[in-house]
């Protein structure tokens, strides 16, 4: 059967857009690393309530602007924030 050519140029666009996503997951992640590392020198806790959510707030205004559903923006930061606070839980403890 034919591939429709419209429906792989969408999903062509998807698969560059995921790329993108991945690729920047990984700078981010590159740098919560580093920060971690500096939390665990300098003694400051894995987590910070504040920051976090200071960071869903700026996430959810952003999505309300970008026509994103702020709560789905909410869920995914979470989801970012946790992986993080676990990576930097690890770090503290390898040290």
């Amino acid at each position: 059967m034919a591939q429709d050519p419209v429906l792989a140029a969408f999903r062509q666009s998807i698969d560059n857009i995921d790329a993108a996503l991945i690729f920047m997951l990984a700078e981010r992640f590159k740098i919560t690393k580093a920060v971690g590392e500096y939390k665990a020198k300098t003694d400051l806790p894995p987590a910070d309530p504040g920051r976090e959510e200071e960071q869903i707030a700026r996430m959810k205004r952003l999505a309300v602007d970008a026509d994103l559903d702020p709560e789905f923006s909410e869920k995914f930061l979470r989801f970012v924030i946790d992986e993080v606070i676990r990576h930097h839980e690890q770090i503290r403890d390898q040290g």
